[in-house]
């Protein structure tokens, strides 16, 4: 056993002989950091043994801040955020994802994991309250999918795209305009909704439930009229997810895949060859939108701005869907602004032409050059 296990089981112990709730008292210099790091507005922090401590504001990096970090003293900083049975998947599993509270900086969300045999950790401020969809610029269009009463809705984009928040920020939508009941099934729990007009039950895997999948299967028994899964991790997840959304429920979820075809290829893919015409007429069935996001940049470097693909399923994509046809999503997309829709390129050009966001950052974040440099002239 290394000297860091021992150390962890060392805490673990001692976590267990005292008590299974987390201080931060126990670190001062962590409670300063995440202090600094919320009056700076940084969105999140990056803690590796051999560096200083590194911040990210705007969306970008900054140089790191104060003297190198070593392994003893992430050690010190974040072991003793965890209780006993966190410490122990952290042992068993070298990864853990995990929600804390600090009463003056707010909640964050945590990832701790190894890097070169060491213990590293990156951690997300988020915001104290629930956002808005306006206060996240999201396009109006998206506000008719929070009329809808049954079917599927995904998020899809690349890590630390805003997912989540867009989620968080429907959740909201719904709740502060209906009267239903909503659940959220999520990995961990990062914005904590208040009963508004709805009620709001936040299910957390690893701590209320074994798995998404099993989570999803039990609250079809809860009469839920709104279902948010965190993320479609497995073809079990999903194939729970699509029966929700078929069966007079509105299912929000997200997948790390970067545009609408992307997302049809990989939710497809996840079935074995037997069962995934079943799974293309069930998804063809099922589906309401598809919103691929990316964040960039403000042109004034303050803040960022989505800049989104949105497919809205009318009866031309359900039929491309059930006869396999994903490459010629795009086209359709393209020509369907009457209906909401637009593509990634759209979306660029559009937060260029309203100064939003420069040329050259639309340009960073485009997938077809061409097509946007169009868009512009």
């Amino acid at each position: 056993m290394s000297a860091f296990d021992n150390e962890l089981s060392a805490i673990v112990y001692e976590l267990n002989a005292t008590t299974s709730t987390p201080t931060l008292e126990r670190s001062a210099s962590l409670e300063a950091l995440l202090v600094s790091a919320s009056e700076q507005r940084a969105t999140d922090i990056l803690m590796v043994a051999g560096s200083p401590v590194v911040l990210r504001i705007n969306g970008v990096l900054n140089s790191g801040v104060g003297k190198t970090l070593s392994s003893e003293d992430l050690r010190k900083m974040l072991l003793p955020l965890l209780n006993p049975e966190q410490a122990r998947r952290l042992e068993s599993e070298k990864s853990i994802d995990f929600c804390f509270a600090h009463g003056s900086a707010g909640r964050f969300r945590a990832n701790l994991h190894y890097q070169r045999g060491t213990l590293a950790g990156s951690i997300r401020l988020l915001p104290a309250q629930v956002p808005t969809m306006e206060s996240l610029h999201l396009p109006p269009s998206l506000a008719r999918l929070m009329e809808r009463r049954q079917g599927l809705v995904l998020l899809t984009g690349p890590t630390g795209c805003g997912k989540t928040s867009t989620m968080a920020a429907f959740v909201d939508s719904i709740n502060a305009r209906r009267r239903d009941h909503i659940i959220t099934i999520e990995d961990p729990v990062e914005y904590q909704h208040a009963n508004r007009r709805s009620i709001v039950e936040q299910i957390e895997v690893g701590e209320d439930t074994p798995s998404f999948a099993h989570a999803v299967r039990a609250v079809l028994r809860q009469n839920p009229n709104v279902i948010l899964i965190g993320e479609m991790r497995d073809a079990e997840t999903m194939a729970a997810a699509l029966t929700a959304a078929e069966t007079g429920h509105l299912v929000f979820s997200s997948l790390h895949t970067n545009d609408a075809s992307q997302t049809m290829s990989r939710i497809i893919d996840s079935f074995p060859p037997s069962s995934q015409s079943q799974i293309r007429q069930q998804l063809s069935l099922a589906l309401l939108a598809v919103i691929a996001q990316q964040l960039v940049p403000a042109m004034d470097h303050v803040g960022v701005y989505p800049a989104v693909e949105i497919l809205i399923a009318n009866l031309a994509i359900k039929n491309l869907i059930r006869h396999g046809q994903d490459h010629l999503i795009r086209s359709q997309i393209s020509t369907g602004k009457a209906e909401g829709m637009m593509t990634m390129d759209q979306s660029l050009a559009e937060l260029v032409q309203a100064r939003r966001i420069s040329r050259d950052s639309a340009l960073a974040h485009c997938y077809h050059p061409d097509e946007l440099r169009t868009y512009l002239s």
